[in-house]
């Protein structure tokens, strides 16, 4: 596979309701929506992907739902809107609690940076499924991540920071990188 190694990693995030709450901004969540809920999150646990991936000198964690998650979320928003949003929410969460469990520094610094992709990442991750978009440089999957491996900083290597709320000060983040404050 391209120029960089593959490994699949073990990982078994845990649903942490309080996380999951702040993460979809609710105050309340009934019975009926927690169950679909962690029945979803034990059903797309199975279906996501965890891998390390070497280029060269760099590793990188690569965490993604697939396509299906993404069709399934478009479709319940259409029926319903505030359901379509939890189940959104709940992708993202799972996604990020995966990279939290490998990395927990991820968690307390508040940001998974995005690397620069390499020719070589580029390939790699295409082999896999996973394009960059064309016009920036972000995955094509909604539900992905890619960042450092081992943890080496938070939004001060992000590739792209001149394009995230958080990182240029445009949002009300609980962290502003120094000299973007407003």
């Amino acid at each position: 596979m391209g120029a960089c190694s593959v490994e699949r990693l073990e990982c078994t995030p845990e649903f942490d309701m309080m996380g999951f709450m702040e993460l979809s901004q609710e105050t309340r969540v009934d019975g009926k929506v927690m169950g679909k809920m962690t029945s979803l999150w034990d059903e797309w646990l199975a279906k996501l992907s965890v891998y390390k991936v070497v280029c060269g000198k760099i590793s990188y964690l690569l965490v993604w739902l697939p396509e299906e998650v993404e069709t399934y979320v478009d479709e319940t928003w259409d029926k319903t809107p505030s359901e379509g949003y939890l189940a959104n929410s709940l992708a993202q969460y799972l996604c990020m609690q995966s990279v939290n469990a490998l990395m927990p520094q991820v968690e307390s610094v508040g940001c998974a940076p995005a690397p620069r992709p390499t020719d070589a990442l580029r390939e790699t991750l295409a082999e896999l499924g996973l394009a960059y978009r064309d016009d920036l440089d972000v995955l094509t999957r909604r539900f992905a991540v890619v960042t450092f491996y081992p943890f080496r900083g938070g939004c001060e290597i992000c590739h792209l920071q001149k394009h995230c709320p958080k990182g240029n000060g445009d949002s009300d983040a609980t962290v502003v990188l120094p000299g973007y404050e407003r």
